[in-house]
């Protein structure tokens, strides 16, 4: 069976599986000493709770919607299991293009801004967004999803891919050096994606890769700074706040534009 549903269902045990397991491995074997206790954590599973409901409303009506008004030019050669892989490297390299694109357009960094608010990186960080960003993110999406005719079956699988690749590169689990080093030439592994969240601007101004760590290295946007067990995370010059606050920030008027 391939209906919407079904591949939803799919998706959410396959993700929650994955999530339960990081969530155990990184308090069993933590990279660093844990810092904000559950005030954080509760943060952000507020955010996510908001971004399940959003996505029950309009991320999937969105996303169902877009896959039924492709432009249907796909080839019939462009098709079977390879078809897939061809169409998560695309999926891969829009979202790079659309995370970095968050960090240089100052309006949609007032969104992405409360994701890199969280001081301190675990499993919990992976799912810590704002709805604004994630309604704008699916809009995007559709646009992308019609003009290069991406079946619904794609974008599932390329969205499971995603939050199991983010929960992973997020969590605060300690991989030895040699598997990290090797793993770090193909995906994103944690090593890189915590210099994303280093609180130093043009560090959290690079390593944009959400799957693969190919892109970096081909846009010239990898960081060199090594990551550390003492390094800060965060925003430069911002603090973490509460969850109504993280809410209402986007919206609220400040010195500079982003």
């Amino acid at each position: 069976m391939t209906d919407p549903e079904t591949l939803t269902l799919a998706k959410v045990i396959a993700v929650a599986g994955w999530i339960v397991l990081i969530l155990v491995a990184e308090r069993l074997v933590p990279a660093v000493e844990r810092r904000g206790g559950w005030p954080r954590v509760m943060r952000n599973a507020g955010l996510f709770a908001v971004n399940i409901g959003l996505s029950r409303l309009a991320v999937i009506p969105i996303t169902v919607l877009a896959a039924g008004m492709t432009l249907d030019w796909r080839p019939a050669w462009l098709d079977g299991g390879w078809a897939l892989v061809v169409d998560l490297l695309i999926l891969d390299l829009w979202i790079y293009f659309w995370h970095r694109a968050n960090h240089e357009i100052p309006f949609l960094w007032r969104f992405h801004e409360i994701h890199h608010l969280d001081e301190f990186l675990d499993a919990s960080s992976a799912v810590r967004f704002h709805a604004g960003e994630v309604l704008m993110s699916a809009g995007v999406r559709a646009i992308v999803i019609i003009l290069l005719d991406i079946p619904l079956a794609s974008v599932l699988a390329f969205e499971a891919l995603v939050l199991m690749a983010a929960v992973f590169q997020h969590s605060n689990l300690r991989l030895p050096d040699r598997l990290e080093r090797a793993l770090s030439a193909v995906i994103i592994t944690p090593s890189i994606h915590w210099v994303h969240h280093h609180a130093v601007r043009h560090d959290t101004d690079s390593n944009y890769g959400t799957t693969l760590s190919v892109w970096d290295r081909l846009f010239a946007t990898l960081s060199p700074t090594p990551r550390t067990p003492a390094m800060t995370i965060g925003v430069e010059k911002a603090r973490d706040s509460g969850f109504l606050s993280l809410l209402v920030r986007p919206f609220s008027p400040r010195r500079g534009s982003g």
